[in-house]
């Protein structure tokens, strides 16, 4: 009998889950608040439903009798889920609501590598008055990233001198959350390139995933606000062009370091663990670690993963993990489409998506949308993802673009995301 497996979440990032899930010859049972053609025609059953309403999924879980649970949306971490599915005889494969801390709060985040004075962290303030404010930045020259402590969907985080203009500008923006939340972060500027390492984790061992970068800014050239995320790539040897071996090595140290220490708390981490560091010249500083896949990034490495996904599900949620997923040596090309005006005023529409749009190389996942998989309709939020696989990332560019000739309707995406031209630029400024 097939184990039976219930996936929390309807985007792009739960579609490429749902898809390994099946792959690998389980059931899937589906709570998601969209009515995502794709998770949906996958799934054995499910139920459409608030993804944060925990209560109508742990019954839901329990109707149908699942073996295994796995959440893919950051919220639903910080809510009681899978506390009470695992109280209730349920396996879990994410976090706990202690240890998804460890990216719902920014500030504990932090502390913890300060406690245990683990490499990459930077320098920062909780700041909980308006006059230490005043101090930090009016009285100041200094420069920082102004950040709520809590989730702000890759949209809440503005840094001085990139998205904020002036000091007083920056004062206004962090006096708002500070006013709506009762603190706010300030933490120093950094400059260099970011990346992002996954990796599976039973809260003792750890197997990496390939590195991968994302593009947060809506426009080309990486211009205009920050987005939830327009694409992303991976390279075939899962490292990057332009990040050395020893930065992701010293990376991955910092990640088995943040295990370890909230392990030795008693506050063990199982599930996957993403972080996105930027390289400096003082080696790769935490921007942030999170609890669960990376969308986009999280897709790119799921399209060239092999193995039997089900089985590293249950060997971290067993605390017995073993590497049953390995992955090809392809660069990927991830690319999403988008409603155009998404970040500033979004205009959803409809898309015609051609019959056999997939091919060994070619992929298309399905986000924030509903409808059928050849007509879709979309939200003011991402659509699709489409992912082109090849031995080089421009090749995977020029990939997703032919695909995107088989997706009519008015959408917005963007082009330049791994181009032969902005890899190379990026290796000359490596």
């Amino acid at each position: 009998m097939p184990s039976k497996i219930l996936l929390v979440g309807g985007g792009g990032r739960e579609d490429a889950v749902a898809r390994k899930i099946v792959e690998s010859g389980s059931e899937l049972y589906s709570a998601l608040k969209n009515r995502n053609p794709s998770i949906i025609s996958l799934s054995r059953e499910t139920l459409i439903t608030d993804e944060l309403n925990h209560q109508a999924i742990l019954e839901f879980a329990l109707a149908k009798g699942v073996d295994l649970a796995f959440i893919g949306p950051d919220p639903v971490l910080d809510t009681p889920l899978a506390d009470t599915l695992l109280s209730r005889g349920i396996r879990v494969a994410s976090p706990s609501r202690l240890a998804a801390r460890i990216e719902t709060s920014k500030a504990y985040m932090r502390e913890l590598l300060s406690r245990y004075e683990i490499q990459g962290n930077l320098e920062y303030h909780e700041v909980k008055s308006v006059k230490e404010l005043e101090t930090l930045i009016l009285d100041s020259t200094a420069e920082y990233a102004i950040k709520p402590t809590g989730l702000t969907g890759g949209k809440g985080v503005r840094v001085m001198g990139i998205q904020i203009d002036t000091r007083r500008e920056a004062f206004q923006y962090a006096r708002e959350i500070l006013e709506r939340d009762g603190m706010v972060l300030l933490e120093e500027k950094i400059s260099g390139e970011e990346f992002s390492q996954m990796v599976f984790t039973d809260g003792t061992h750890m197997a990496p995933m390939p590195m991968a970068q994302d593009f947060k800014r809506a426009f080309e050239g990486d211009k205009g606000p920050n987005t939830g995320g327009m694409g992303s790539i991976t390279d075939a040897d899962h490292l990057l062009p332009f990040i050395d071996s020893g930065t992701r090595e010293r990376a991955l140290q910092i990640i088995a370091s943040v295990i370890n220490a909230m392990r030795s708390e008693g506050n063990e981490f199982r599930g996957i663990m993403y972080g996105q560091f930027m390289k400096t010249s003082r080696g790769p500083k935490v921007v942030e670690i999170n609890a669960r896949f990376a969308d986009p990034e999280g897709i790119n490495v799921l399209s060239i993963s092999s193995g039997n996904f089900t089985e590293m599900l249950y060997s971290i949620a067993d605390g017995s993990l073993r590497k049953s997923v390995s992955f090809r040596n392809s660069a990927t090309v991830l690319k999403y489409v988008v409603p155009v005006g998404y970040g500033i005023d979004p205009r959803p529409g409809k898309l015609e998506i051609d019959k056999n749009f997939e091919g060994e190389n070619l992929k298309i996942y399905y986000a924030a949308v509903s409808g059928t998989r050849d007509n879709v309709i979309m939200s003011s939020s991402r659509a699709l993802a489409v992912v082109g696989i090849a031995d080089h990332i421009w090749d995977a560019s020029d990939t997703v673009e032919e695909g995107l000739k088989k997706i009519h309707g008015e959408y917005y995406v963007r082009h330049d995301i791994g181009t032969r031209e902005m890899i190379q630029r990026k290796i000359r400024q490596s």
